[in-house]
């Protein structure tokens, strides 16, 4: 007698998608050209890449807000952001379809550069916003809008649900934007994180506000009409005939 068949692992949860892949393959070969360059050809690919104030206010550089997350200059945080690519943001295309994936990203990834540069140029500081760190942090509170309920092993170890993992990002990023005072880095964080909670809030998404409109104007152009064939004029209801009287003579 056979003994009982162990639930097999999906290996298929550990594929990269596609749109995951791309995104991943654009920033290692931006980052590993300037991680392998010498000085100046840094400079000068800083200079056209990277979001900093003076990029944008001074020399109208606006593109880089939407180059600067591909650009990472740190060897550490850019293996990290591959691996939070590969491991765990593919569940979100999964869901969502590439399509959605690729207007989230580049959603959240230039609302986190216009926040850093903007609290840069408000601090009075030269600070670049580089690398996909707040994409990454805004698919995290996606994921715990969406699986709120999820049970989720972080690390493969702890358990937790999906909105817990959220909120335990949230407050690791407080404490270390606040003991760095790295408040650009946190301006860059928060802007896109709210932008990912508005695009998965029900209630204050613009693409379900949208639909609800259109749906709300295709409604009140309609009309009832009285379908079916006309129904034949009703024929009249011919009198009822008296019972006969019989008269006793």
């Amino acid at each position: 007698m056979s003994g009982p068949r162990r639930a097999k692992f999906d290996t298929s949860q550990l594929r990269i998608t596609r749109g995951a892949l791309i995104i991943a393959g654009l920033q290692l070969g931006l980052s590993l050209v300037w991680l392998l360059a010498n000085d100046d050809a840094k400079k000068m690919l800083f200079k056209w890449v990277a979001a900093t104030p003076s990029n944008i206010f001074e020399h109208g550089r606006v593109w880089t807000l939407v180059t600067s997350p591909f650009l990472e200059t740190d060897f550490f945080s850019l293996l990290l952001g591959l691996f939070m690519l590969w491991a765990f943001v593919p569940t979100l295309e999964r869901f969502w379809g590439t399509a959605r994936f690729y207007r989230f990203v580049a959603i959240t990834a230039t609302a986190g550069s216009i926040g850093g540069v903007l609290a840069g140029w408000a601090l009075g500081r030269e600070f670049p916003i580089v690398g996909l760190s707040p994409f990454t942090f805004a698919a995290v509170v996606a994921f715990g809008v969406i699986y709120a309920r999820q049970p989720v092993r972080f690390f493969g170890v702890l358990p937790l649900t999906g909105r817990q993992m959220m909120y335990g990002f949230i407050g690791f990023l407080l404490l270390f934007v606040v003991l760095q005072g790295l408040w650009e880095k946190g301006a860059s964080f928060a802007a896109a994180m709210i932008a990912a909670a508005i695009i998965t809030s029900k209630t204050w998404s613009p693409g379900l506000a949208l639909k609800r409109w259109r749906i709300a104007r295709a409604r009140a152009r309609l009309s009832v009409i009285d379908g079916g064939a006309p129904r034949p004029p009703s024929k009249p209801t011919p009198p009822r005939k008296k019972p006969d009287e019989r008269f006793l003579n």
